[in-house]
């Protein structure tokens, strides 16, 4: 077996939709009321299931966590410190939720976080 990709399991599809498209930058394509996006995203499989559909998929019904999702992160490259910056002002301003402001790290890597609408973090 080999990674091919992620998925998200999201409540509000059309919400995510747009903030991963219009804040993040990734091409989807999808109508705002499809139950599943999928698309490749700088090579990685990124996927949006509806949580309704993909219970009724797998015949199963899941927990999900409320607020920040503190399970998994999901990592964006930049290339310099600066943008680091401006990306976190950028999503900030567009509706991402700031977790923390832009920071050098120890082992010199600029690092922030942010999360989505729904609390995965990025």
């Amino acid at each position: 077996m080999k990674l091919d990709g992620f998925g998200l399991l999201v409540n509000d599809m059309a919400g995510m939709i747009r903030f991963y498209r219009d804040v993040l930058g990734f091409e989807i394509k999808e109508a705002e009321d499809t139950g599943n996006v999928y698309l490749v995203k700088d090579g990685t499989l990124f996927l949006l299931y509806g949580r309704k559909d993909f219970e009724k998929m797998t015949n199963y019904q899941y927990d999900y966590i409320k607020g920040l999702n503190g399970h998994f992160e999901i990592a964006l490259y930049v290339d310099t410190f600066e943008d680091v910056d401006a990306a976190f002002i950028h999503t900030v301003e567009n509706g991402a939720t700031p977790v923390l402001e832009p920071t050098t790290e120890p082992w010199g890597q600029r690092t922030c976080y942010i999360a989505d609408p729904e609390g995965s973090l990025i």
